[in-house]
């Protein structure tokens, strides 16, 4: 059975330039958490013009930082794998820098719905940038062409609605966002994230043959369908153990995360329990257990 192997190194000094592949260098924001690693990495992609994946927040240190990096060659396209603010702040400020447009899947179609009445991610509701309108949207597939690089779009939700990850055409290189990650698990967060949504688009990457991942936090990831295959494994296995605690007795996700999730670290309690709401939720669509409607933090429920 696939493990995942987490990579809780990164060699990296903020502010400066290193090279991931021929024609791809990585900037790390300065906005480490314990939900974002060491930062947000913004990829910067092209040898003659360029594109800019995930501009990270708005810090003007990082944005100089991409402009130095830039070393004169003109910025055409910035893309955004999804509007959650580590990601998608820095969007408007570098584009009124550069004069670049900003690429997106947007918000508008990909509005999560009522099916819970938790409006918080693990680390705040404001993470969320709802009102985030990219001036070209782009739908699965669409491709963005610079003078020496491909990119395809691929939809990919589940963390968000209108998650994207990018692929580099001729390369086998993947820009992973926040959907496959080398240093931790995705979070799935109810309502804006979906269980059955990111299994889906889990599966779809196993269609694929790449070489590389660069996710939006963490390093390189040089196995990444082996890592595919073991978040899958993972996810199998989170859902079995929270399905055995509701078999066993637990009525409520506290009951759920104290057995489920004993060793937490507890700053990472409430990113827990959101996750065992989205399993809950993909439980019930299945009929696998019965649960209070609408979804929240509070419901109960009991095996089907």
């Amino acid at each position: 059975m696939d493990t995942i192997d987490f990579k809780t190194t990164m060699s990296f000094r903020y502010g400066e330039p290193d090279p991931m592949a021929p024609g791809v260098v990585r900037l790390v924001a300065p906005n480490p958490s314990p939900f974002t690693f060491k930062g947000t990495n913004t990829y910067i992609v092209g040898t003659t013009s360029l594109a800019v994946i995930d501009p990270g927040p708005e810090d003007l240190a990082h944005r100089a930082a991409i402009l130095a990096a830039a070393a004169g060659r003109p910025i055409t396209h910035i893309l955004i794998t999804h509007a959650h603010r580590d990601h998608s702040d820095g969007a408007a400020g570098l584009a009124h820098a550069t004069g670049a447009p900003v690429l997106g899947f947007g918000r508008a179609g990909a509005a999560t719905d009522a099916r819970t009445e938790t409006a918080h991610m693990p680390s705040g509701k404001e993470f969320v940038d709802h009102q985030f309108t990219p001036g070209i949207r782009l739908a699965d597939g669409d491709l963005v062409e610079g003078a020496d690089w491909t990119l395809e779009a691929q939809h990919t939700p589940g963390h968000a609605p209108d998650h994207l990850c990018f692929a580099l055409k001729g390369h086998r290189i993947v820009f992973s966002g926040d959907h496959v990650m080398a240093w931790n698990t995705t979070v799935i967060a109810p309502p804006e994230g979906r269980m059955s949504d990111y299994i889906a688009s889990l599966e779809k990457l196993l269609d694929r043959r790449d070489r590389l991942y660069l996710p939006g936090h963490g390093g390189r990831m040089e196995k990444p369908l082996r890592a595919v295959k073991a978040y899958l494994v993972h996810r199998q296995w989170r859902e079995q153990a929270i399905l055995a605690a509701i078999r066993d007795g637990a009525v409520t996700i506290p009951d759920v995360v104290a057995r489920v999730y004993a060793t937490i670290d507890r700053r990472l309690i409430r990113a827990a329990e959101l996750s065992v709401l989205a399993h809950v939720e993909y439980l019930a669509d299945r009929r696998l257990v019965t649960c209070d409607r609408p979804l929240s933090l509070d419901l109960r429920f009991s095996p089907s």
